[in-house]
Parts: C-alpha cells; sequence; structure tokens
C-alpha cells in the first residue's frame, strides 16, 4: 500500500489509538456474565415459585455490579471515538461539496459500479464483490453522457461488460484468489514454492517485461537455505523438505542459478561469494544479502506489481488512489470554487486543473511539460516540441513565435525552422 499523505500522519496514529482502546471483549463478558446470572435465577424461580422475591433481592446487587462493570470497560472505546471524531473534523472541515454539475463521472455510474467492483475483488472480499456485481446488475442504470464529456466505456473486454452489465467476475476471482494464496505462502508461511512455480510457468512473459521477480524468489531461497530457514525447491517438488545449511544452498545454485547467470552473472557471483564467509556471513562484505528483514515484503510487493501487470491492471487499487487523491485535492477546489463565485469567473479548461495540487511524490504517475515561453501545460492539442538546439517549447510557443520561417531559439542564439522540430513524448 502506498505511504499515507501529507497531513494524514495524525488521522493514522489516533486511528491506532482507537484499534488498541476499541477492546470489546471485557464488555462482552460483562454483559454475558449478567445473562447468565438472570438465565439462572429465572430457572430457579421455575423450579420453585415460591423462592421468587428471595432470588430476585439477591440478583439486584450482583446484576448491578455486572451493568457497572460493563458500562466502565466500554469507556475507553467512547473516548477513543471521541477523539478519532474531532480529528476527523479538524482534518476535514465541515464544507459543502462541489455540485455535480462539474462531475463528469455524476451521469456514469457504471463506471463507479465497475471500480468499486474491481477494489473489492483485488483487496480479496469475493463474497461482497460478486453480490454487489450482482445486484448491480439486476438493475443496471441507463443515465445519458456528461455534455461536453467525451463517452468513456470501452469497447473491448470485460471493462465494457461491466459498463452494460453483463460483467462476470469469475474469472478475475480465481485470479485473484490465487495471488492471495501465493501471498499468504509468502508473508505468513515463509514459503517461497508457490510464487517460484508461478513465475517459472510465465518465465518467458516476465523476461519480456524485463522482470527480476524469478531471479529475486531463487536468491531468497538460496538466502533461506543458507542461513538455516525454509524449504528446498527441486524440479519435482518444491515443497519436499531437506537439511539446511550452506551445501544445501550451493546445491540449489548450481540446480536453479545455471538460466540466470546471462542477465544476473554480476549478482550470482556476488552470492557464490559469500560461500567462503559461511562460518562468519554476519561479519562479511555480504551481509545484506543474508539478514536483509524487508527481503520478504520487497518480493511479495513485487510479485503483486508483476501479477496485476499480466492482469493489465496497475499494482494499486485505482480507487483506493483516485479517493485518496481526491479528498487531497477536495480542500483545493473548494478554495477555487469559492473564489470564482467571488471574481464571476469560470473554469475554462477541461482537460487540466487551473490550479496546482501537492500530492505526494507516490501520486506523480506522470511526467507534466510546462512551456517555458507561455507558462502552459502541453497537452495532446499543444505537445511539446524539441528544437535541433535540444531546447523544448509547446507547439502553440513554436508557432507563435515562427510564424512558419526560420526563427531564433528564445534560449539561445540558434536558429530552425520549424519543420525541423521533434515532438517530444513523456
Amino acid at each position: 500500500m502506498a505511504p499515507p499523505p501529507n497531513g494524514m500522519h495524525e488521522l493514522l496514529e489516533q486511528l491506532e489509538t482507537l484499534e488498541k482502546t476499541a477492546n470489546l471483549s471485557a464488555s462482552i463478558n460483562d454483559v454475558q456474565n449478567a445473562i447468565d446470572l438472570l438465565t439462572a435465577a429465572r430457572a430457579k424461580i421455575a423450579n420453585d415459585p415460591q423462592t421468587a422475591p428471595i432470588t430476585l433481592a439477591k440478583l439486584q446487587g450482583p446484576l448491578r455490579s455486572t451493568l457497572e462493570a460493563a458500562q466502565k470497560d466500554i469507556k475507553p472505546v467512547y473516548s477513543g471515538l471521541n477523539k478519532y471524531g474531532r480529528a476527523l473534523d479538524k482534518k476535514f472541515k465541515d464544507k459543502p461539496l462541489p455540485p455535480t454539475s462539474n462531475d463528469a463521472l455524476s451521469s456514469h455510474p457504471q463506471l463507479i459500479n465497475r471500480a468499486i467492483a474491481m477494489h473489492l475483488l483485488r483487496e480479496g472480499e469475493f463474497d461482497v464483490a460478486s453480490t454487489f456485481i450482482r445486484e448491480a446488475s439486476q438493475h443496471p442504470p441507463q443515465p445519458e453522457p456528461t455534455p461536453n464529456t467525451p463517452h468513456p466505456y470501452n469497447n473491448l473486454s470485460w471493462e465494457k461488460n461491466m459498463a452494460d452489465g453483463t460483467f462476470n467476475s469469475e474469472t478475475l476471482q480465481k485470479q485473484f484468489h490465487e495471488m492471495y494464496h501465493i501471498l499468504h505462502e509468502l508473508r505468513q508461511e515463509r514459503n517461497l514454492g508457490p510464487a517460484i512455480e508461478w513465475a517459472r510457468e510465465r518465465s518467458d512473459v516476465l523476461e519480456a517485461r524485463g522482470s527480476n521477480l524469478e531471479f529475486e524468489l531463487c536468491r531468497l531461497q538460496f538466502v533461506c537455505l543458507f542461513v538455516g530457514h525454509g524449504v528446498d525447491a527441486d524440479d519435482d517438488d518444491l515443497m519436499e523438505e531437506v537439511p539446511l545449511g550452506p551445501m544445501q544452498a550451493w546445491e540449489y545454485a548450481r540446480r536453479e542459478f545455471g538460466g540466470f547467470q546471462r542477465r544476473y552473472a554480476r549478482e550470482v557471483q556476488q552470492l557464490m561469494g559469500a560461500m567462503a564467509y559461511w562460518q562468519n556471513v554476519v561479519g562479511s562484505p555480504y551481509r545484506r544479502y543474508f539478514y536483509n528483514d524487508a527481503a520478504w515484503e520487497e518480493v511479495a510487493t513485487s510479485f503483486t506489481r508483476e501479477f496485476c501487470s499480466l492482469l493489465g491492471l496497475s499494482a494499486d487499487s485505482p480507487l483506493y488512489i483516485a479517493a485518496t487523491a481526491g479528498a487531497i485535492a477536495l480542500p483545493h477546489l473548494l478554495k477555487l470554487q469559492s473564489i470564482m463565485e467571488k471574481t464571476r469567473t469560470e473554469w475554462t479548461t477541461q482537460n487540466e486543473l487551473p490550479v496546482e495540487i501537492p500530492l505526494p511524490p507516490a501520486y506523480h504517475f506522470h511526467s507534466i511539460f510546462v512551456c517555458p515561453v507561455s507558462k502552459e501545460q502541453s497537452t495532446d492539442a499543444n505537445p511539446p516540441m524539441m528544437m535541433p538546439c535540444g531546447h523544448v517549447i509547446a507547439q502553440e510557443s513554436l508557432d507563435r513565435l515562427s510564424k512558419g520561417i526560420r526563427f531564433k531559439c528564445p534560449y539561445c542564439p540558434g536558429e530552425s525552422h520549424p519543420r525541423d522540430a521533434v515532438k517530444v513524448f513523456l
């Protein structure tokens, strides 16, 4: 998962405090004790009705004490909720939301449904996803597209199926179920076998993508054998337990690393060089390979990224990214809206925001070029153009400066013709 955006650390701290204090087990036990007292008293009175006054009199004290204990145990939960609520109010001011007239997706609920369904599938909530897709398909909305906004549906694959209400999640559910099974083996069981088997079955595709996943997994398997943790992975049974130690790691390397010599010769040599320090690898130059606490999480992250990439999906949920980025951008857009209302101006651009939104580095997915002449961001209709001298300006600035004839670069003495400029792809 991506790191929390700026300003969200306080909320996360309050949420962690709430999770620690919101332990209802003690209150549940107290309530259960009260129920047991009442049940026992009822049974006693049913057997001998004449003892009812004495039984009820004796019941008052213990029952009152049990209920008071339940109230006392639940007070920290109320306190944690109040503190978390105040933190939310402090972070998210009570301001009106922008009207839906500016929302390009307000008339495309199918896209929202698709994003929700994919998020649930990616998070492993398969039952919830199936129920959501079934109910959304039973009552598919048929809204009109937003005016002046291109219709965003894709004419291919499952995206159009979700848009018109015929999306079947069974295939994706099976694929994500496999992903979570392998991640469970990696993170919880420290078992590399299923992940190595998955990577080997797709070795050609991963190598064509330039992926390092298969080697990373095999390298970690070598490390596990070397330091005495894990299982060996042979051609017949990746899960067969064997004696562990440097010699087993050596045998594993001879058996598995031959295919990696072309791309990872240096890395393999370094692993083999560590064999000379097998008695004191902690004090050797190769210690970082064998005592890396983050190694398992790193290979799990690499596996998730490659698994989703082969499905044509990003490693992180687009819905989570969009919701988080939107929460960061919303205060800036609300402020802009209030200024526009006071100055009676309008938002005239459709392909770019009128203000800069300070998103965290993890949310910078595309390079942005700002023309040094016009100070405007490049678009598909106004792409960046590089002149023979190496300087880059926007297409509109190039046309305005050259007027179709030779012109001087605004940043150096070089002269060129506009036809010599080359389009730059970011």
